[in-house]
């Protein structure tokens, strides 16, 4: 009996169906990709002004093409797995990060206007937050806790 796999192709317990399997090369750099992701994630969590979320995002989504483990492990982590799932269900952010997000660029605004002496550039990364904050605020929150 012959092996329906190509040897060509590398396998995977947890390969996504109808995606094609990626090669050894590609799932370390996304793995890599993923654990910067985290170590900045952490990093963000207790310095002011960085964030969390979008390196906590961009680590699930290298993890969940590179290693289902690791993968498994954001999701099932105490800070990061509520805020994974809360994307995942419908792209939910709660309350909390929103402020922290508007209390974070606002702060950066101040330092931008306060030290930028190219009024357009000031204007463009202002502009810039004010686009994302209000993406923000339009995404749905989670229902709250029973």
């Amino acid at each position: 009996m012959t092996d329906p796999t190509p040897a060509s192709e590398p396998t995977s317990d947890n390969a996504i169906p109808g995606r094609r399997a990626l090669s050894l090369p590609v799932r370390w750099l996304l793995m890599a990709f993923a654990a910067l992701c985290v170590l900045l994630g952490m990093i963000g969590a207790v310095v002011p002004g960085m964030p969390t979320t979008v390196f906590i995002l961009m680590a699930a989504w290298a993890a969940m093409r590179s290693s289902p483990r690791f993968h498994a492990w954001l999701h099932a982590h105490p800070m990061f797995g509520p805020m994974l799932r809360s994307w995942d269900d419908g792209g939910r952010v709660s309350r909390r990060v929103k402020w922290m997000a508007t209390l974070s660029m606002s702060a950066s605004s101040a330092v931008i206007v306060y030290f930028t002496s190219t009024p357009w550039l000031a204007g463009l990364a202002l502009v810039s937050m004010a686009c994302v904050l209000l993406w923000l605020w339009l995404r749905p929150e989670p229902a709250p806790p029973a």
